[in-house]
C-alpha cells in the first residue's frame, strides 16, 4: 500500500440509491482506502437515507434540506472535509465506481511527481464497456513546457487544465486557498469552473493508471442533446467566462470559441431544437443579467441555518 496521510472522500448523491451503494462499496474496498468518507445526500426520497444509516453507518452523512445540485453538494462536502484532518480530498459522483486500485494510483502520482505536490490528480474515466468516457475527459493544458511534460510523463500522466468531479484527488491546501465551488451553478460546469481556479498557476495531472467507471445511462459526450438542461450549460458558461478568475483572457477566448462550436454541434444534432432555442435564450439572459447565489447562502439554506457549524 502507498504510504500517505489523511484522505477524505466526498460523494454527492441524489436519488441514486443502488448506484450509490455500488459506489460506496467500491470506495471502501480500495487497496488504499480513504481515511474518512462523507456523503452529501441532496434530500433524496428513494430510500437513500435508510441505506446510509444501515449498510453504511460508519460513513459521515450530511442530508440537505432540499436538492442543491452537484455544485452545492460538492461545495458543502469540500467545506466539511476541510474541517477534518486531511491532506487530500477525493471527489466522486454517486454513479462513479472506482476500480480497486484507483485511489492508490492517484496517491502514487501525488507522492512521486517530481515537481512538488499536484493540486489535482484526475482518474481515467471509462464507460460500462471500458471505452474512455468522452463526457469526462480532462482538458489538456494547451501550453506546456518541455520540463513540465517530462515531469508528468515520469509518473504516467498528462498535464491538464481542468477536470470533472467524477473522480479527482484535490490537494487540501490548494482547496483551502482557492475557496469552494460556486454553489449557485446548481449543476453543470461547476467542476470546470472550480478546477480551472484550482489549476491557475498550479499543477494538474490526468492519470491513466487510476481507472473509474462512470455508469451514465448512455455513452456520449457533452454534445448529447440536453433538452431543457441546456439552460444550465449556457448560463454557467457565461458566468464562468465573465465572473470567474479561473481562466486568463487568452484562455477565455480559446474556451469560449470551443464552447460556441460545441453548442452548434448540440443544436445540429438535436431532435427538439425549439427547446434548445428557448434554453439558450434563457441561459444567455440569466448569465448576462444575473449572478450566482452566494455559496455561503446556499449552504446556510441547505443545512437549515446551521451553515458549516451544524
Amino acid at each position: 500500500m502507498t504510504q500517505r496521510s489523511g484522505v477524505v472522500a466526498v460523494v454527492v448523491t441524489w436519488n441514486r440509491r443502488d448506484l450509490l451503494a455500488e459506489s460506496l462499496r467500491a470506495v471502501l474496498d480500495q487497496t488504499s482506502p480513504p481515511d474518512h468518507v462523507i456523503v452529501v445526500d441532496n434530500a433524496s426520497d428513494d430510500g437513500t437515507a435508510d441505506l446510509l444509516s444501515g449498510e453504511f453507518g460508519g460513513v459521515e452523512t450530511i442530508r440537505t434540506m432540499h436538492n442543491v445540485g452537484g455544485a452545492g453538494g460538492f461545495a458543502l462536502g469540500i467545506a466539511t472535509a476541510l474541517r477534518r484532518p486531511c491532506d487530500a480530498i477525493w471527489l466522486l459522483d454517486d454513479d462513479t465506481i472506482p476500480r480497486r486500485g484507483a485511489l492508490e494510483a492517484l496517491l502514487d502520482v501525488r507522492r512521486r511527481y517530481p515537481g512538488g505536490t499536484p493540486a489535482v490528480v484526475a482518474s481515467r474515466v471509462v464507460w460500462a464497456d471500458g471505452r474512455d468516457h468522452p463526457m469526462n475527459t480532462p482538458r489538456r493544458r494547451p501550453v506546456v513546457r518541455k520540463r513540465e511534460r517530462a515531469a508528468a510523463e515520469a509518473v504516467g500522466c498528462l498535464p491538464i487544465r481542468s477536470a470533472s468531479f467524477v473522480s479527482v484527488l484535490v490537494d487540501a491546501k490548494a482547496a483551502a486557498a482557492t475557496g469552494l465551488p460556486v454553489a449557485g451553478f446548481f449543476l453543470w460546469n461547476d467542476d470546470f469552473e472550480y478546477t480551472t481556479r484550482l489549476l491557475r498557476g498550479r499543477v494538474g495531472l490526468a492519470s491513466r493508471a487510476s481507472v473509474v467507471v462512470h455508469k451514465t445511462a448512455a455513452f456520449g459526450a457533452t454534445e448529447t442533446d440536453p433538452g431543457e438542461r441546456f439552460f444550465y450549460e449556457v448560463r454557467n458558461k457565461v458566468w464562468t467566462f465573465t465572473r470567474s478568475g479561473g481562466l486568463g483572457p487568452a484562455e477565455k477566448a480559446l474556451y469560449a470559441g470551443s464552447t460556441v462550436r460545441r453548442w452548434a454541434r448540440t443544436y445540429a444534432g438535436s431532435t427538439d431544437r425549439a427547446t434548445l432555442r428557448r434554453a439558450l435564450a434563457a441561459g444567455l439572459r440569466s448569465g448576462v443579467r444575473g449572478k450566482p447565489v452566494d455559496t455561503a447562502t446556499v449552504i446556510e439554506q441547505a443545512t437549515g441555518g446551521r451553515g458549516l457549524d451544524g
